[in-house]
Protein backbone atom coordinates (compact mmCIF):
# COMPACT_ATOMS: atom_id res chain seq x y z
CA UNK A 1 0.00 0.00 0.00
CA UNK A 2 1.28 3.46 -0.93
CA UNK A 3 2.20 5.91 1.78
CA UNK A 4 -0.47 8.39 0.60
CA UNK A 5 -3.17 5.71 0.88
CA UNK A 6 -2.04 4.87 4.42
CA UNK A 7 -2.25 8.52 5.41
CA UNK A 8 -5.74 8.88 3.91
CA UNK A 9 -6.91 5.76 5.77
CA UNK A 10 -5.49 7.08 9.04
CA UNK A 11 -7.22 10.44 8.52
CA UNK A 12 -10.50 8.67 7.77
CA UNK A 13 -10.16 6.53 10.92
CA UNK A 14 -9.40 9.57 13.05
CA UNK A 15 -12.42 11.38 11.57
CA UNK A 16 -14.73 8.46 12.32
CA UNK A 17 -13.47 8.28 15.89
CA UNK A 18 -13.95 12.03 16.26
CA UNK A 19 -17.54 11.88 15.00
CA UNK A 20 -18.24 8.95 17.33
CA UNK A 21 -16.89 10.85 20.35
CA UNK A 22 -18.92 13.95 19.47
CA UNK A 23 -22.10 11.91 19.20
CA UNK A 24 -21.36 10.21 22.54
CA UNK A 25 -20.73 13.56 24.20
CA UNK A 26 -23.98 14.98 22.87
CA UNK A 27 -25.91 11.92 23.99
CA UNK A 28 -24.41 12.04 27.48
CA UNK A 29 -25.04 15.77 27.72
CA UNK A 30 -28.66 15.26 26.74
CA UNK A 31 -29.03 12.44 29.23
CA UNK A 32 -27.50 14.53 32.01
CA UNK A 33 -29.80 17.44 31.19
CA UNK A 34 -32.80 15.13 31.18
CA UNK A 35 -31.89 13.68 34.58
CA UNK A 36 -30.75 16.90 36.23
CA UNK A 37 -33.23 17.81 38.96
CA UNK A 38 -33.33 21.56 39.46
CA UNK A 39 -36.98 22.30 40.32
CA UNK A 40 -38.77 20.09 42.86
CA UNK A 41 -42.30 20.19 44.25
CA UNK A 42 -42.92 18.33 47.52
CA UNK A 43 -46.35 16.89 48.34
CA UNK A 44 -45.52 15.87 51.91
CA UNK A 45 -44.20 17.49 55.12
CA UNK A 46 -41.57 14.80 55.73
CA UNK A 47 -40.30 15.11 52.15
CA UNK A 48 -39.94 18.87 52.53
CA UNK A 49 -38.08 18.52 55.82
CA UNK A 50 -35.78 15.89 54.33
CA UNK A 51 -34.87 18.17 51.41
CA UNK A 52 -33.81 20.84 53.90
CA UNK A 53 -31.78 18.28 55.86
CA UNK A 54 -29.96 17.36 52.67
CA UNK A 55 -29.23 20.99 51.83
CA UNK A 56 -31.40 20.84 48.70
CA UNK A 57 -33.87 23.54 49.74
CA UNK A 58 -32.88 25.78 46.84
CA UNK A 59 -34.25 23.14 44.50
CA UNK A 60 -37.60 23.17 46.28
CA UNK A 61 -39.93 25.54 44.44
CA UNK A 62 -43.21 24.62 46.15
CA UNK A 63 -44.81 22.41 48.81
CA UNK A 64 -48.11 21.94 50.68
CA UNK A 65 -49.78 24.10 53.30
CA UNK A 66 -48.88 21.42 55.87
CA UNK A 67 -45.14 21.74 55.20
CA UNK A 68 -44.24 23.88 58.20
CA UNK A 69 -40.84 22.46 59.21
CA UNK A 70 -38.36 24.00 59.15
CA UNK A 71 -39.96 27.43 59.44
CA UNK A 72 -38.30 28.50 56.15
CA UNK A 73 -40.46 25.94 54.34
CA UNK A 74 -43.52 28.03 55.14
CA UNK A 75 -42.29 30.70 52.72
CA UNK A 76 -42.29 28.36 49.73
CA UNK A 77 -45.04 28.51 47.11
CA UNK A 78 -48.11 26.48 48.21
CA UNK A 79 -49.83 24.09 45.81
CA UNK A 80 -52.56 22.65 48.06
CA UNK A 81 -52.79 20.03 50.78
CA UNK A 82 -51.18 16.62 51.19
CA UNK A 83 -54.26 14.98 49.63
CA UNK A 84 -55.52 17.52 47.08
CA UNK A 85 -53.29 19.78 44.99
CA UNK A 86 -53.77 22.51 42.41
CA UNK A 87 -52.70 20.80 39.18
CA UNK A 88 -52.69 24.00 37.11
CA UNK A 89 -50.39 25.69 39.59
CA UNK A 90 -48.02 22.71 39.63
CA UNK A 91 -47.83 22.71 35.83
CA UNK A 92 -47.24 26.47 35.75
CA UNK A 93 -44.22 26.06 38.06
CA UNK A 94 -42.56 23.75 35.50
CA UNK A 95 -41.09 21.22 37.94
CA UNK A 96 -38.43 18.71 36.95
CA UNK A 97 -39.78 16.41 39.66
CA UNK A 98 -42.85 16.10 41.88
CA UNK A 99 -42.35 13.94 44.97
CA UNK A 100 -45.59 12.34 46.14
CA UNK A 101 -46.59 10.31 49.21
CA UNK A 102 -49.01 7.45 49.77
CA UNK A 103 -51.60 10.09 50.76
CA UNK A 104 -51.37 11.87 47.40
CA UNK A 105 -54.47 11.62 45.18
CA UNK A 106 -53.71 8.81 42.66
CA UNK A 107 -55.89 10.40 39.96
CA UNK A 108 -54.04 13.70 40.26
CA UNK A 109 -50.68 11.92 40.17
CA UNK A 110 -51.75 10.09 37.01
CA UNK A 111 -52.76 13.38 35.39
CA UNK A 112 -49.35 14.87 36.17
CA UNK A 113 -47.62 11.85 34.62
CA UNK A 114 -49.88 12.06 31.56
CA UNK A 115 -48.71 15.66 31.16
CA UNK A 116 -45.12 14.42 31.04
CA UNK A 117 -44.21 15.56 34.55
CA UNK A 118 -41.89 13.16 36.37
CA UNK A 119 -43.32 11.93 39.68
CA UNK A 120 -41.44 10.05 42.39
CA UNK A 121 -43.79 8.18 44.75
CA UNK A 122 -42.54 7.50 48.26
CA UNK A 123 -44.85 5.11 50.16
CA UNK A 124 -45.40 5.38 53.89
CA UNK A 125 -42.43 3.81 55.66
CA UNK A 126 -43.27 0.88 57.96
CA UNK A 127 -40.18 1.13 60.17
CA UNK A 128 -37.04 3.13 60.93
CA UNK A 129 -35.03 1.12 58.41
CA UNK A 130 -37.41 2.11 55.61
CA UNK A 131 -37.32 5.75 56.71
CA UNK A 132 -33.54 5.66 56.26
CA UNK A 133 -33.80 3.80 52.95
CA UNK A 134 -36.20 6.38 51.49
CA UNK A 135 -34.03 9.22 52.78
CA UNK A 136 -31.03 7.73 50.97
CA UNK A 137 -33.11 7.34 47.80
CA UNK A 138 -34.07 11.00 48.02
CA UNK A 139 -30.42 11.91 48.57
CA UNK A 140 -29.45 10.11 45.36
CA UNK A 141 -32.18 11.93 43.42
CA UNK A 142 -30.92 15.38 44.47
CA UNK A 143 -27.23 14.43 44.18
CA UNK A 144 -26.74 14.51 47.95
CA UNK A 145 -26.02 10.84 48.55
CA UNK A 146 -22.96 11.45 50.69
CA UNK A 147 -24.84 13.87 52.94
CA UNK A 148 -27.71 11.38 53.26
CA UNK A 149 -25.34 8.57 54.22
CA UNK A 150 -23.71 10.69 56.93
CA UNK A 151 -27.07 11.71 58.43
CA UNK A 152 -28.31 8.10 58.40
CA UNK A 153 -25.11 6.81 60.00
CA UNK A 154 -25.36 9.35 62.82
CA UNK A 155 -29.08 8.71 63.38
CA UNK A 156 -28.65 4.93 63.50
CA UNK A 157 -25.85 5.26 66.03
CA UNK A 158 -27.99 7.48 68.24
CA UNK A 159 -30.89 5.02 68.07
CA UNK A 160 -28.54 2.14 69.01
CA UNK A 161 -27.06 4.12 71.89
CA UNK A 162 -30.52 5.01 73.24
CA UNK A 163 -31.71 1.40 73.04
CA UNK A 164 -28.63 0.12 74.88
CA UNK A 165 -29.46 2.31 77.88
CA UNK A 166 -33.00 0.93 78.32
CA UNK A 167 -33.06 -2.56 76.78
CA UNK A 168 -32.79 -4.33 80.16
CA UNK A 169 -35.45 -2.23 81.90
CA UNK A 170 -39.06 -3.38 82.45
CA UNK A 171 -41.12 -2.98 79.28
CA UNK A 172 -44.40 -1.10 79.84
CA UNK A 173 -47.43 -1.90 77.67
CA UNK A 174 -48.24 1.02 75.38
CA UNK A 175 -51.16 1.93 73.13
CA UNK A 176 -50.80 4.81 70.66
CA UNK A 177 -54.08 6.37 69.56
CA UNK A 178 -53.91 8.08 66.18
CA UNK A 179 -57.62 8.60 65.49
CA UNK A 180 -61.13 8.56 66.91
CA UNK A 181 -64.66 7.95 65.59
CA UNK A 182 -63.73 5.24 64.82
CA UNK A 183 -60.94 4.72 67.34
CA UNK A 184 -57.68 3.89 65.54
CA UNK A 185 -54.36 2.83 67.06
CA UNK A 186 -50.82 2.43 65.75
CA UNK A 187 -50.23 -1.10 64.48
CA UNK A 188 -47.22 -3.31 65.06
CA UNK A 189 -46.18 -3.04 61.40
CA UNK A 190 -45.91 0.76 61.43
CA UNK A 191 -42.90 2.95 62.11
CA UNK A 192 -44.66 4.10 65.30
CA UNK A 193 -44.07 0.57 66.57
CA UNK A 194 -40.32 1.18 66.22
CA UNK A 195 -40.63 4.24 68.45
CA UNK A 196 -42.15 2.09 71.18
CA UNK A 197 -39.76 -0.85 70.63
CA UNK A 198 -36.56 1.24 70.62
CA UNK A 199 -37.82 3.18 73.66
CA UNK A 200 -38.10 -0.06 75.62
CA UNK A 201 -41.85 -0.63 75.50
CA UNK A 202 -44.37 -3.06 74.02
CA UNK A 203 -46.93 -1.83 71.51
CA UNK A 204 -50.11 -3.78 72.35
CA UNK A 205 -51.88 -2.54 69.23
CA UNK A 206 -52.84 -5.05 66.49
CA UNK A 207 -50.49 -6.10 63.72
CA UNK A 208 -52.28 -4.93 60.59
CA UNK A 209 -55.66 -3.21 61.00
CA UNK A 210 -55.57 -0.34 63.49
CA UNK A 211 -59.35 -0.25 63.99
CA UNK A 212 -59.88 -0.84 67.70
CA UNK A 213 -62.41 -0.41 70.52
CA UNK A 214 -62.24 1.13 73.97
CA UNK A 215 -63.46 -2.16 75.41
CA UNK A 216 -60.49 -3.98 73.89
CA UNK A 217 -58.05 -1.37 75.24
CA UNK A 218 -59.62 -1.62 78.70
CA UNK A 219 -59.17 -5.39 78.56
CA UNK A 220 -55.53 -5.06 77.38
CA UNK A 221 -54.91 -2.65 80.27
CA UNK A 222 -52.02 -0.52 78.89
CA UNK A 223 -49.54 1.05 81.26
CA UNK A 224 -49.24 4.09 78.99
CA UNK A 225 -51.65 5.74 76.54
CA UNK A 226 -50.22 8.14 73.96
CA UNK A 227 -52.69 10.31 72.04
CA UNK A 228 -51.60 11.77 68.73
CA UNK A 229 -53.22 15.12 67.98
CA UNK A 230 -53.99 14.40 64.33
CA UNK A 231 -57.56 15.35 63.62
CA UNK A 232 -58.70 14.78 67.20
CA UNK A 233 -59.04 17.04 70.21
CA UNK A 234 -56.28 15.65 72.38
CA UNK A 235 -57.44 17.15 75.67
CA UNK A 236 -60.99 16.01 75.13
CA UNK A 237 -59.84 12.48 74.31
CA UNK A 238 -57.64 12.42 77.41
CA UNK A 239 -60.66 13.37 79.55
CA UNK A 240 -62.63 10.47 78.08
CA UNK A 241 -59.87 7.99 78.97
CA UNK A 242 -59.65 9.35 82.51
CA UNK A 243 -63.14 8.01 83.18
CA UNK A 244 -61.86 4.42 82.95
CA UNK A 245 -60.32 4.10 86.40
CA UNK A 246 -59.33 0.43 86.09
CA UNK A 247 -56.71 1.07 83.39
CA UNK A 248 -53.13 1.24 84.69
CA UNK A 249 -52.40 4.29 82.50
CA UNK A 250 -55.29 6.13 84.15
CA UNK A 251 -54.50 5.02 87.70
CA UNK A 252 -50.88 6.14 87.36
CA UNK A 253 -51.61 9.30 85.37
CA UNK A 254 -49.76 7.99 82.30
CA UNK A 255 -51.81 9.54 79.48
CA UNK A 256 -49.84 11.77 77.14
CA UNK A 257 -50.65 14.01 74.17
CA UNK A 258 -47.90 14.19 71.54
CA UNK A 259 -47.07 16.24 68.47
CA UNK A 260 -48.53 14.55 65.40
CA UNK A 261 -46.04 16.20 63.04
CA UNK A 262 -42.88 14.70 64.53
CA UNK A 263 -44.46 11.35 65.31
CA UNK A 264 -46.25 10.83 61.98
CA UNK A 265 -43.86 12.55 59.55
CA UNK A 266 -40.42 11.40 60.66
CA UNK A 267 -37.04 11.94 59.07
CA UNK A 268 -33.97 10.06 60.33
CA UNK A 269 -33.17 13.09 62.49
CA UNK A 270 -36.66 13.78 63.86
CA UNK A 271 -37.06 10.04 64.56
CA UNK A 272 -34.21 10.32 67.06
CA UNK A 273 -35.67 13.50 68.58
CA UNK A 274 -39.08 11.87 69.01
CA UNK A 275 -37.52 8.66 70.33
CA UNK A 276 -35.84 10.61 73.14
CA UNK A 277 -39.21 12.09 74.14
CA UNK A 278 -40.87 8.68 74.21
CA UNK A 279 -38.03 7.24 76.31
CA UNK A 280 -38.72 9.99 78.85
CA UNK A 281 -42.36 8.90 78.93
CA UNK A 282 -41.67 5.17 79.22
CA UNK A 283 -38.66 5.44 81.55
CA UNK A 284 -38.80 8.88 83.20
CA UNK A 285 -36.06 8.11 85.74
CA UNK A 286 -33.49 7.03 83.16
Amino acid sequence: MKKSQVIRQQIRTIFIIYVFLVLCFCALKGYARQNYIKRIISLGPAITEQLYLLGAENNLVANTVYCTRPTEAQNKEKIGTVIEVNLEKIVSLKPDLVIATSLSNPKQIQKLENLGIRVLKLPLAENFQQICKQFLELGKVVKKEKEAQEIIKKSKKEVDDIYKTIKNLPKPKVIVQVGTNPLWVATQNSFVNDFIKFAGGINIGPYNNGLYSREKIIKDNPDIIIIITMGIAGKQEKEIWQKYKTINAVKNNKIYIMDSYKLCSPTPVSFVEMLKEIVEILHPKQ
